[in-house]
């Protein structure tokens, strides 16, 4: 067998050899140690048709569309409670009594008062009388002159006595009168009655508690028209200049947050309710303004004091291209737009396009793109793909 041997090899050759062992050598580590870097994947999104909306966000309260405290206006000791909480009651249903006895006591002085003043009117209008027909007398004597003057002047005198008697005794009728009546009112008072229609939804005094109207109007329960729910919805100071009322707007309740409940805006109070306070409020505290919107309850799902997520509507559009707003490249608040869009051959390519409404999630794209069309969001590096340079292998001996 003839051996092969470089020795016998030309030295040119064993140059070149070599050569093209080293290059082999130096290929391998460089593809080992440093990779080529593969080009980055986009994430990307469709353009499709849908629905948008840009809306002014505010958290609110649900209020009862009236309320009032039924108390009472007379003292005394609850001793009958006709409603139970909850209830359906009508306008003038019986809601309490007070005990009425001090009350009847009451009129029945009062009663006995006028009498009083009714019959001393009618012995001083018989005085008056007798004291008319004495001054008559008097005054034929006199022009006989069969009397003196001073008898006359006497009947005279008697006679406006008896009238000024008259007038008042007609005064304290008229403030007997007033007195009766009053009392009579108190004892009406001892029975509370219902003001409007509307559901219990609190009873503040219970039965056989004892009242003192003297001091405040004590409530004995809370009455409240629930056909219709207020939501009473806080809007910020940065966003209050952009609503006005009669705006479209919406709400949702924790319980059912895919139920949209559609109403519009009534009005916005001219303040904030720390007025009422009469403090001044501290710049480190957040300014909200009461927006009011009313919405029919005839199922009476909406309750007192729940809370609602309202949408205030500011423009909406439906069945538009629409796309994530962070695909959109923008020059400035106000200068032009563009998006990359991925192309046929893989490759994004800048395009201008015009935006319609963007509530910062989504925009329309009135211009510059069609349904179907991907844009890129951002770039990522291709699954498994490695940045820099791989470690080398430790070496041990």
């Amino acid at each position: 067998m003839t051996r092969f041997s470089l020795s016998k090899l030309p030295t040119v050759w064993i140059y070149v050899l070599a050569a093209l062992l080293l290059a082999g050598v130096g290929s391998g580590v460089k593809l080992y140690f440093f990779p080529a870097s593969k080009p980055p994947a986009f994430v990307t999104a469709t353009a499709t048709l849908g629905d948008l909306e840009q809306s002014v966000l505010a958290t609110g309260t649900l209020q009862a569309f009236k309320q009032v405290s039924v108390g009472a206006q007379a003292s005394g000791q609850i001793k009958s409670l006709a409603v139970a909480l909850g209830d359906t009651v009508k306008k003038g249903q019986l809601i309490a009594e007070i005990d009425a006895l001090k009350q009847q006591n009451e009129l029945r002085n009062t009663q006995a008062a006028l009498q009083s003043a009714e019959a001393l009117l009618g012995s001083r209008r018989a005085l008056l009388r007798q004291a008319e027909l004495n001054f008559e007398r008097q005054k034929e004597l006199l022009a006989a002159d069969a009397i003196s003057r001073q008898a006359f002047e006497q009947a005279e005198a008697t006679l406006g006595t008896s009238r000024a008697d008259i007038k008042t005794s007609e005064a304290q009728i008229a403030q007997a009168r007033i007195a009766a009546d009053t009392a009579k009112l108190n004892v009406g008072y001892t029975r509370i009655l219902a003001p409007m229609d509307g559901v219990v939804v609190a009873i503040v005094t219970q039965l056989g508690q004892t009242v003192n109207a003297n001091q405040s109007a004590p409530t004995i329960i809370k009455l409240a028209l629930l056909d219709t729910i207020t939501v009473k919805a806080q809007i910020s100071e940065a966003d209050v200049v952009r609503v006005k009322p009669g705006q479209k707007a919406y709400f949702t309740i924790l319980g059912a947050p895919d139920k949209r409940y559609y109403t519009t805006l009534r009005s916005v109070e001219p303040a904030p309710e720390s007025i009422a306070t009469e403090t001044q409020s501290s710049s480190n505290t957040a300014i909200y303004y009461n927006g009011l919107l009313d919405v029919p309850n005839p199922e009476g799902r909406l309750r007192i004091s729940m809370t609602a997520q309202v949408y205030i509507v500011q423009s909406e559009a439906k069945g538009v291209i629409t796309i994530p707003s962070a695909a959109i490249e923008q020059a400035g608040r106000r200068g032009p737009a563009s998006v990359r869009v991925v192309g046929a051959d893989g490759k994004p390519e800048k395009r201008p396009v015009k935006v319609g409404i963007n509530n910062n999630v989504n925009a329309q794209i009135l211009e510059g793109l069609a349904e179907g069309e991907k844009v890129v969001l951002s770039e990522a590096p291709q699954p498994g793909s490695q940045s820099g340079p791989r470690q080398a292998p430790r070496i041990r001996f």
